[in-house]
């Protein structure tokens, strides 16, 4: 009995017990939250290079030219963004079918080589980024 009272009353250890049962929720929790971050960036990007392609394309007078314009930006452009790879990117540009006034410029991007996958984290969203901007034929 006097060594089980003893050992109730001895705290060396208690910290380190501690940590080792904290320690793993708050990495995994930190993991997320760079993991999030990282995904909600490249998916930011995916949208601003949509929108810009998409304000390149109304130059274009025809659905044709305007892929060709699309995929000419694409291919002239040197990314800001450090994630973006421009080899990973499916665009597609088409018209409106309900409005013939105005065209929309999809991009699919697959952000499967990320870092973040690698990652031990809650559910992330899907590998498959896709985002798109629809601009009116002719500008206003």
């Amino acid at each position: 009995m006097h060594a089980l009272s003893r050992l109730s009353k001895d705290r060396a250890g208690t910290s380190a017990l501690e940590f080792a049962i904290i320690a793993p929720l708050f990495f995994l929790i930190l993991f997320t939250l760079i993991a999030y971050g990282i995904y909600l960036s490249v998916t930011h990007a995916v949208q601003q290079v949509a929108a810009d392609a998409a304000r390149t394309a109304v130059a274009g007078l025809n659905p044709t030219e305007r892929v060709t314009l699309v995929n000419r930006y694409l291919d002239a452009s040197h990314f800001d963004y450090v994630f973006l790879n421009r080899a990973k990117m499916q665009v597609v540009v088409t018209d409106d079918p309900a409005n013939p006034e105005q065209f929309t410029v999809t991009i699919t991007y697959d952000s499967g080589d990320l870092p973040i996958w690698n990652l031990f984290t809650f559910a992330l969203p899907s590998q498959r980024i896709e985002r798109y901007s629809t601009v009116r034929v002719g500008g206003l």
